[in-house]
């Protein structure tokens, strides 16, 4: 595992990579506000382990990639898009398989709609489903305006404060998880890894929630041909198990498993080992005969 620095047009996205290069390539996506740390390293060394070369990224004005001004973001979600094959390309990887989170799950599926044939599968993790006029373009609709993943926060937080910050992000990971998520003396520990390493943290959270992948709409996720795990907790409360139905019976090649216990989080320790069993036979799976990309 090591970090790296990688150019795209316009920002300098941070990396890390698990695994053998030969096998076949994973990229992780993490929701808005959300560096690549919440990523557990184990969870990570696990997918490697089972034969894939796992990639992780912090996202624009997340962890060590390139920061905006707070409020005044430069970049829409056209640019977040083009970040992910802009990444590709300086890993020299053609095709991959792409497993997103939160919001990062919508923006996994915006590039498997805009880059069919880079995307041999996606994986959807506690992902939102879309509706008939859900609309596309920066900026997150009243819907998700409010959605801790969106990176929403009372004003009175200082974001310079380290001390705060922590305590904001254990307060919100435990409100939205189960009885699976971490005990607090590893949230802390992870929210000062995430605090240490974001360079801005004000500048994380306001731009994240102008830009936000929501997901696409739903005529859209029709022509979505990459086949699709959608995995979804049955203690979400943000986006409940109605929701996750409805965003797998809108794609035509999607199949969607519960994680039972488990809340609008990271996937937790508890459920590691049936999670990323789904994930390795998921990422098995070649697309439908036809598909754009589906040679090994």
């Amino acid at each position: 595992m090591h970090d790296t620095m990688f150019p795209v047009p316009g920002a300098e996205l941070c990396a890390r990579t698990w695994g053998e290069r030969s096998d076949p390539a994973i990229l992780l996506i993490a929701g808005s506000a959300r560096s690549m740390d919440w990523w557990d390293d184990e969870f990570c060394r696990r997918l490697a382990a089972g034969g894939r070369f796992v990639i992780a990224y912090d996202q624009r004005d997340t962890g060590r990639s390139t920061s905006f001004p707070a409020g005044a973001p430069p970049y829409t979600l056209r640019d977040l898009v083009a970040d992910v094959t802009g990444l590709l390309d300086a890993l020299r990887i053609g095709v991959v398989h792409l497993a997103g989170i939160f919001s990062g799950a919508g923006l996994a599926l915006r590039v498997a709609l805009a880059h069919p044939a880079r995307v041999r599968s996606l994986t959807l993790m506690c992902a939102a489903s879309a509706t008939p006029g859900t609309r596309i373009g920066p900026g997150p609709p009243p819907a998700v305006a409010g959605r801790a993943d969106a990176g929403a926060t009372p004003g009175e937080i200082d974001w310079s404060d380290r001390g705060a910050v922590v305590d904001h992000l254990v307060r919100e990971t435990q409100r939205a998880g189960g009885p699976f998520t971490a005990d607090e003396p590893q949230l802390r520990r992870l929210a000062e890894r995430v605090f240490d390493r974001t360079r801005d943290m004000r500048a994380c959270h306001r731009n994240h929630r102008i830009v936000v992948a929501t997901p696409p709409s739903a005529d859209l996720l029709a022509a979505v041909a990459a086949p699709t795990l959608v995995l979804h907790g049955t203690l979400d409360t943000m986006t409940d198990m109605a929701r996750a139905r409805e965003l797998a019976s809108g794609m035509p090649h999607a199949r969607l498993v519960a994680m039972e216990g488990v809340g609008h989080e990271f996937p937790p320790p508890a459920v590691w080992s049936p999670v990323v069993a789904e994930i390795l036979a998921s990422t098995e799976r070649l697309p439908p005969a036809g598909v754009p990309g589906s040679a090994p």
